[in-house]
């Protein structure tokens, strides 16, 4: 696994998808979501919730240990 890099500004979605086509989360925003029930809907709206929580806690622990890196650094 290489090293996470925190991106400060926002990137484009756009720019994002175009440069890694058959990553899984380019591919999800591309389906197409005619063929799914109600139920199967809501669902997914759960699994990209706990997702972005997951995703959150990621970004704050690593922006905790970077902080916590550079102020050791820089004494």
């Amino acid at each position: 696994m290489g090293p996470v890099r925190v991106n400060a500004g926002a990137m484009d979605e756009d720019d994002f998808f175009s440069s890694r086509p058959q990553d899984p989360l380019s591919l999800l925003v591309k389906q197409d979501l005619g063929p799914l029930s109600v139920d199967e809907l809501h669902a997914r709206i759960s699994a990209l919730r706990g997702e972005m929580e997951r995703v959150e806690r990621h970004i704050a622990n690593v922006t905790a240990h970077r902080s916590a890196a550079d102020a050791l650094f820089k004494k």
